[in-house]
């Protein structure tokens, strides 16, 4: 789905396919008629983006083989479907019974991330829209926090340059430029904005920034404007928005209740009450410390999982790492932080220009959510997915953005 921006730019706007299981090529474009192709008609859309994601094996696959690219890029074009932005997070298994904290591994640290992000970026290049400007992959904010010291610091400064490195041979290559934005995370090694503005600037900007994930930002408690304004004062450029929103309870101690529905095996929901504010205003000690009074995983404020915040019973009110849809908020007393949403995409989309073309709706957690909302089928998950994207562009719209078609051909 494309947009046009009142400064003219086009706005990609898609969804992201970590929601979906599938790790092989021929169960990816399996999934691209049993979810995609019923998104795109649901919407009534001559085009569907979609945030790939490859996991580690298919992709140095497909980076392996150029024919093997050239007809993933067909099935998609017959399909109505382009893609301009991959998701690099996970590496593999991102659907399995229980992901937690194995989704960080292999980190910034080791090898297997370059080779992984760069593969990535080779099969991207590919797949690319001729129109398209560039291409993104989005990737993790160099670790989780723990272990963590001067010497892993180092290594993954090491990787990033040959990351960058890396994506300007892809560009020599190919012709086509891809960036990787690196997506902070509660919890990880860059939680909050001054954490990316520490442990970042000085990177190849050129090629490399930062995948703003809006329901990140807001268990961060921070605000979008001043985040922003952090983030282009260290010149970190936004080459990547997940449009998402996150589950808050305004007082958890008395929707204990409620809350324990949403507790889950698969996937971690790393808490932060309001007070973690204190420590993402940009006065952060930096992405080396793990428990100075600047820290937002500081247990006075933070929890690792959704179970261990309610065992804590950290001061309210909260907000949680748990992506709820966008179009369906939670059910009273507890909420969701779409008035984060709305501001970060005003201020990123609202103005003269487009702060970001590139916008990946990223709710991953379909298959984990209390009984009652989860989709029974397919068609359940499609409608749904369908639902979200509907709700962004109406969005979008709201901001100016104007909905347009594109041709597309085999």
């Amino acid at each position: 789905m494309r947009l046009r921006h009142p400064g003219g730019r086009t706005v990609h706007l898609g969804y992201c396919t970590n929601v979906h299981a599938a790790e092989d090529l021929a169960g990816i474009v399996a999934q691209l008629d049993r979810y995609a192709v019923p998104v795109r008609e649901t919407l009534g859309s001559d085009l569907l983006g979609l945030g790939l994601w490859l996991a580690a094996p298919v992709a140095a696959e497909l980076a392996a083989d150029p024919d093997a690219r050239r007809r993933l890029r067909t099935e998609l074009t017959v399909r109505g479907l382009e893609v301009v932005t991959l998701n690099g997070f996970p590496y593999a298994a991102f659907q399995a019974p229980v992901v937690k904290g194995a989704v960080y591994l292999p980190d910034w640290t080791d090898a297997r991330r370059l080779r992984y992000t760069l593969d990535l970026a080779r099969v991207l290049a590919d797949l690319l829209p001729d129109d398209a400007v560039r291409g993104s992959v989005s990737t993790l904010p160099l670790a989780w926090r723990t272990p963590w010291d001067t010497a892993r610091a180092d290594a993954a400064r090491q990787r990033l340059d040959q990351l960058a490195a890396g994506l300007a041979a892809v560009e020599r290559e190919t012709g086509r430029t891809v960036r990787v934005g690196f997506e902070p995370e509660p919890g990880c090694v860059v939680e909050s904005s001054a954490q990316a503005a520490t442990a970042l600037s000085g990177m190849d900007t050129e090629r490399l920034g930062i995948c703003l994930d809006l329901a990140h930002l807001a268990c961060a408690w921070e605000e979008p404007v001043a985040a922003l304004d952090r983030l282009a004062a260290a010149g970190l450029p936004v080459v990547k928005v997940q449009v998402s929103a996150a589950l808050e309870a305004a007082d958890p101690v008395g929707d204990a209740d409620a809350l324990r529905r949403w507790v889950e095996p698969r996937f971690l929901h790393q808490t932060r009450a309001a007070s973690c504010a204190t420590a993402t205003d940009g006065r952060s000690s930096g992405p080396a410390s793990s428990s100075a009074a600047g820290d937002p995983a500081d247990p006075a404020w933070a929890a690792d999982d959704l179970d261990a915040a309610l065992d804590a019973a950290l001061p309210g009110p909260w907000r949680v790492h748990y992506h709820v849809p966008l179009h369906a908020p939670p059910e009273p007393p507890l909420g969701s932080t779409l008035p984060v949403l709305r501001d970060a995409l005003a201020v990123l989309l609202g103005g003269d220009d487009a702060g970001c073309d590139h916008l990946d709706v990223e709710t991953y957690t379909w298959g984990v959510l209390p009984v009652r909302r989860r989709p029974r089928t397919d068609a359940e998950l499609a409608a749904g997915i369908a639902a979200e994207l509907a709700f962004t562009r109406d969005e979008l719209v709201t901001l100016g953005l104007t909905p347009t078609e594109a041709v597309v051909t085999p």
